[in-house]
């Protein structure tokens, strides 16, 4: 990475006590705790709401990666603040950040310079919040970001395969936000700053809070089973997650209740939906979009390198899929930045000092959603479906690429902008269901003028039961939408790769099932690179199924495949074509008698395979 020559320190948020000299502060109203290294840039939660506390005037001083193994000097060094200490693990919970799929710790860490390990530790939240409590216990924490939002509820932890309570439970913290916190903290600062006590904040949407006397709420709630029933019944760990899950894909949705003992977790509902544009105001802060300076010498920050150039068009998912966090945490309606907020961003982009025309992405947790949504709100307003495109895309949803299409051309005719590409995944599904016409005009602009080389989709399986717990959409789809690029891709003589993103282990998933996989990916010629084991994450429908061996809605009984050579055997399939893994699968695949698959992958015939025995 190429750095400017020059800089200002107070075109960053503060990092050290010199910098707040700098600005002649004596002390600061918000110190925000993050276990990722700070990196002023819109695609990283700290720095978003930095620079959003900071518009709304509070004097907020950033403390990244702090040591917690030390005399703590980190948490002490700007002193008390003077409202309240927030708190979050960074952009991926921390067990996912520091484990594989199967818990071997991973020797690198994306979010620190040159990818060092060990600058966080196991339940960041959870350990930065006691530090702090212990050091400054008068001052109120809020927690937030990715591993407190989807931990804000009882849930299962893969890594340490228990039932844990609400993380605020674990850490005491006086008020959770969960989601995408611009809106909750902002109302926080407000409130605080009109003198209410911080113990009389409770009514905030989109935040969670302890408390030992539930009568006077408000709003309408709903009371999930208590932690001591969830820790022992699988069952109503499995209900209490449809409620969560149900409520959460709601326009209109419910407090939520649960017990702790004494204590009870209130969840209020969240902001509800920002309209076209609304967001703009996020992503238009004066980010530096680099890392701060402190870094500079210290290696790259693999997780910066990915997304310098890239740029989020909208928050949301509605694809509802089971494995996935995204819904969960940023909603399933879409909210859409303003094509002017996106091309004020693709300028500023081009004056880095790194920046050679080349834009890697434009989209967000899915590449082409953009401006879509229901036709008919009032319809919207009464549906309780997780996803919007599954079991089948909903005839009230609006899928018209139109608003996308014209986005990439504005983009493209950018003077310094010679390719700006996609590498968010494109849901193949919403392009298949377009009339032919729509689907291939699309296609034909994404594939001419915004892909490198690859594009990435991710049909997760071949197995229709698989993906129909997944929420994802027959393979068939996947089969359409490969004959498509391969027709634009011969037409426009483009030599494009599709690259398919597979998942095994999933709940239900059986090692035939991923020898079915290796066949029919063999037949369409793909040679798999990009695949993962499932990883059970909190609050996820397929996490669910992973701990209770149960379906949550129908509580129908599921095959999980839990242990360590259960998983390896069904991973093995995707590389089927490698010399080392032959002989294992060749074998499997005799003992579950699937000679027709031994045929297909590797040539042997049923009859060979006798004959070879009988000379033995």
């Amino acid at each position: 990475m190429k750095y400017p020559e020059k800089y200002n320190l107070l075109d960053y948020l503060p990092v050290t006590a010199k910098e707040l000299k700098l600005r002649g502060w004596k002390e600061v109203d918000v110190v925000l705790i993050t276990g990722d290294a700070y990196i002023d840039h819109p695609s990283f939660g700290a720095a978003v709401i930095g620079r959003v506390l900071e518009w709304a005037g509070v004097k907020v001083a950033v403390l990244p990666q702090p040591n917690w193994t030390d005399d703590l000097r980190d948490f002490k060094k700007f002193g008390k603040p003077r409202l309240f200490f927030a708190i979050t693990a960074g952009n991926m919970d921390s067990m996912v950040n520091r484990y594989t799929a199967n818990k071997r710790m991973r020797s690198n860490d994306a979010y620190t310079p040159a990818g060092r390990a060990g600058a966080r530790p196991d339940y960041a939240t959870v350990v930065y919040s006691k530090i702090v409590k212990s050091l400054f216990p008068e001052v109120p924490v809020v927690i937030g970001g990715v591993e407190a939002s989807m931990r804000r509820l009882s849930h299962y932890d893969y890594w340490s395969d228990t039932v844990k309570p609400s993380i605020l439970v674990e850490t005491q913290a006086d008020l959770l936000i969960y989601g995408m916190g611009e809106r909750p903290i902002l109302e926080l600062v407000k409130q605080l700053q009109e003198g209410k006590a911080f113990s009389e904040i409770k009514e905030i949407p989109q935040t969670a809070f302890l408390t030992k006397d539930i009568r006077g709420l408000k709003n309408d709630f709903i009371k999930l089973y208590p932690f001591r029933e969830v820790k022992k019944d699988k069952k109503k760990f499995a209900q209490n997650f449809k409620t969560i899950e149900v409520q959460s894909n709601l326009m209109h949705p419910k407090t939520l209740v649960q017990q702790y003992d004494d204590e009870f977790v209130v969840v209020n509902s969240p902001f509800p939906v920002e309209n076209d544009g609304d967001i703009d105001k996020w992503y238009d802060l004066p980010y530096q979009r680099l890392p701060h300076p402190k870094y500079w010498k210290k290696g790259d920050i693999p997780a910066y390198e990915m997304i310098k150039f890239s740029i989020t068009a909208m928050r949301g998912c509605f694809g509802g899929c089971s494995f996935c966090t995204i819904s969960a945490h940023q909603g399933k309606f879409i909210s859409n930045r303003s094509a002017k907020s996106i091309l004020k961003e693709v300028e500023a982009m081009t004056k880095l000092p790194d920046f050679k025309g080349y834009i890697t992405d434009i989209g967000g947790p899915s590449a082409n959603m953009y401006r879509m949504r229901g036709m008919d709100l009032s319809i919207c307003e009464k549906c309780k479906r997780p996803s919007c495109i599954f079991p089948e895309v909903c005839s009230n949803l609006e899928t018209s690429h139109r608003s996308l299409i014209d986005l990439y051309r504005k983009i493209r005719t950018h003077p310094k902008v010679k390719k700006a590409t996609i590498g968010s995944g494109i849901r193949y599904d919403l392009v298949i269901k377009q009339s032919p016409k729509d689907a291939e005009e699309y296609l034909r602009e994404v594939m001419r003028y915004h892909v490198s080389g690859r594009l990435k989709v991710a049909p997760e399986h071949v197995s229709e039961k698989v993906l129909s717990l997944m929420r994802k959409p027959s393979f068939s789809y996947f089969e359409k939408f490969k004959h498509l690029f391969d027709k634009i891709n011969k037409e426009e003589q483009l030599r494009l790769e599709l690259i398919p993103y597979f998942i095994s282990a999933h709940p239900d998933s059986k090692e035939e099932d991923m020898a079915e996989l290796a066949a029919k990916t063999k037949r369409l010629n793909f040679y798999l690179e990009q695949v993962q084991d499932f990883t059970p994450t909190p609050m996820t429908a397929a996490t669910v199924m992973y701990y209770t061996g149960l379906e949550p809605y129908s509580l129908k009984p599921l095959y999980v495949a839990r242990s360590k050579s259960e998983r390896t055997a069904q991973r093995d399939y995707f590389f089927w074509y490698k010399k080392e893994y032959r002989k294992r699968l060749t074998e499997s695949l005799q003992k579950m008698e699937r000679f027709d698959l031994l045929e297909q992958l590797f040539g042997i015939s049923k009859n060979k395979k006798i004959k070879k025995k009988r000379q033995r």
